[in-house]
């Protein structure tokens, strides 16, 4: 498959790259500032200019997306309009402007994480948007059920970020690991569907 990878240059992103390229597909690599593409994912215009270049692709996978950490009385406007413009709607746009570019029977694969469903202090802005996301992926699924499969990989703790962290990898998903999700999705036939991806991927 010809794959648009958005977010190829972030520890996910470079994972799911290498593993796309394993499984023998072509992707085209899009980043927020490094590489030939960039896309700003908070822009509609942006990524209309984004699908402008790649042409028609078979399938769409974003492993990006910036939301605010904060306590809830610390968070104000801008910080949630941040989080809204770029990782629930910028992914939503994707969706949206893929239509019609994207092959028909393609699928798209969008990125939450764990705090979606289970909050923790500091995440209201985070947790936010990421349920929104889940919940677009599986409504867009209904609509465009026979054109377009849409679902979510949602991550717990990547071990390599909690390393930059500080912190001992475990509990955590090395990122080699996630990105068998992400490559199990695009691959699959499933639509509608939130991979929690906490742990290593079992194959039946």
């Amino acid at each position: 498959m010809h794959i648009l990878l958005v977010g190829a240059t972030g520890i996910i992103g470079n994972a799911v790259h290498e593993a796309l390229l394993e499984h023998g597909h072509r992707v085209i690599a899009a980043g927020h500032t490094h590489g030939k593409l960039t896309v700003d994912l908070s822009n509609p215009r942006s990524i209309e200019e984004l699908y402008t270049l790649t042409g028609s692709v078979d399938a769409v996978i974003c492993a990006a997306g910036r939301a605010r950490f904060g306590p809830l009385d610390e968070l104000g406007d801008d910080d949630f309009n941040l989080s809204i413009r770029n990782k629930m709607m910028g992914q939503v746009n994707l969706v949206r402007s893929g239509l019609g570019i994207v092959a028909e029977g393609g699928s798209f694969t969008l990125t939450t994480g764990g705090l979606s469903q289970n909050p923790e202090a500091g995440t209201s802005a985070v947790s936010m948007v990421g349920a929104g996301i889940e919940a677009f992926a599986r409504g867009a699924a209904i609509d465009l059920k026979q054109r377009y499969r849409v679902n979510v990989v949602s991550p717990g703790w990547v071990a390599e970020t909690r390393q930059q962290m500080g912190l001992d990898p475990m509990p955590g998903i090395w990122a080699k690991d996630l990105a068998k999700y992400y490559v199990y999705l695009a691959e699959g036939t499933v639509t509608g569907e939130v991979a929690n991806a906490d742990e290593p991927l079992v194959s039946s």
